[in-house]
């Protein structure tokens, strides 16, 4: 087939040029691919916490104090969107391995390519990223470039639309689930934060055959909804007595804690349910500090492991496991993609009970 699908004209990307502020559709030129490149019509794009908070422009540092995402590399105008299904429409001349049509989901936690993190295959942690959606045009955008063709991952019998939340929320997940691993039958984990990511985590960890999951949310819808994921019981963080509460279900034996929040509050509970030897697994973003005493550490052998998306082998790890298991059966919101600003607002407000996923057409 040929590696070009007649193209002219422009394309439109819903961009901001400013930290906080509107949406505006922009026309550029079509891009023509080159060497390693591949042009893709994006098809699906979910709405993530990465999109809010990178539309704000920093993450809260506690205190009052924030990170600064401009003084971190982030270069206006800004095209969000990294959990991408597209179809391939053209490519350059050293492109191989993809033909025109074939639909893939796209990996885009891009790096340098050459440090020694990305020879280690950590592309998600080069200090030198290109991420798309983030330091490159993203999916919120008709068409997406990406640099190579290793990059994009066939979808096998996934629904497309959902299959794009495998790139960040699903991918992000399962690397955090990966690092607390092993688990045994006895022993409890313990899900903070039940929204998307929380309930592919409950999902996952079941199918996993990791059954004594604790789940822990303000929202009772999505304590239900992680109930009907899998989770064995549901609480309320606003308890007086949660630690004591999450403690008792999880028979004095919770071995990880998986904080999909990631706020003062948040740490502290989990840190506090945590029996000797355990993990606590940061993802959220929320903002905060860490304030737990020294000795605790010490003497319960704690592990605090930060956890950020994942490898590009873990993608397609996880595209596999998605393959053998109905994983992304969560709740969706399928929204055309002129809606993306209403998207990343309702996201932000709370009003989203699982995930958006954009449509482009």
């Amino acid at each position: 087939m040929s590696k070009h699908f007649q193209l002219n004209g422009n394309y439109v990307r819903y961009e901001f040029s400013e930290f906080g502020g509107k949406f505006t559709p922009v026309n550029y030129d079509m891009p023509i691919p080159t060497g390693s490149e591949v042009l893709l019509k994006v098809d699906f794009c979910g709405v993530c916490h990465s999109d809010v908070h990178v539309h704000e422009g920093y993450y809260g540092l506690g205190q009052g104090r924030k990170l600064d995402l401009g003084e971190r590399g982030i270069k206006l105008p800004v095209t969000l969107g990294h959990e991408v299904v597209g179809t391939v429409v053209s490519m350059g001349e050293e492109v191989k391995e993809v033909s025109v049509g074939q639909q893939k989901l796209i990996y885009p936690w891009i790096g340098c390519g050459e440090c020694s993190v990305c020879q280690r295959g950590e592309e998600n942690l080069c200090t030198k990223p290109g991420s798309l959606g983030v330091f490159k045009p993203g999916g919120y955008s008709e068409y997406i470039l990406v640099p190579h063709q290793r990059y994009l991952e066939s979808l096998g019998s996934l629904n497309p639309a959902n299959a794009s939340l495998l790139a960040c929320s699903g991918l992000t997940t399962f690397s955090a689930i990966k690092k607390i691993q092993p688990v045994h039958n006895e022993e409890f984990v313990v899900v903070i934060g039940c929204g998307g990511l929380g309930q592919l985590a409950i999902k996952t960890l079941v199918l996993s055959g990791i059954e004594n999951v604790i789940a822990v949310d303000v929202s009772e819808e999505k304590r239900e909804i992680a109930k009907s994921s899998g989770a064995k019981s549901a609480f309320d963080p606003r308890d007086e007595k949660i630690v004591e509460v999450v403690t008792e279900a999880g028979k004095g034996n919770c071995i990880a804690v998986l904080d999909f929040v990631g706020n003062d509050q948040t740490m502290e509970f989990g840190l506090g349910v945590l029996r000797k030897g355990g993990k606590f697994v940061a993802v959220g973003l929320h903002g905060g500090e860490i304030r737990y005493p020294i000795p605790f550490l010490v003497t319960k052998a704690i592990s605090i492991i930060g956890s950020y998306t994942g490898t590009l082998g873990e993608m397609k790890e996880l595209v596999e496991f998605a393959n053998k298991h109905d994983l992304v059966n969560i709740p969706v919101e399928i929204r055309p993609l002129e809606q993306a600003e209403s998207a990343v607002e309702d996201l932000s407000a709370g009003r989203v009970p699982g995930r958006i996923i954009l449509k482009n057409g």
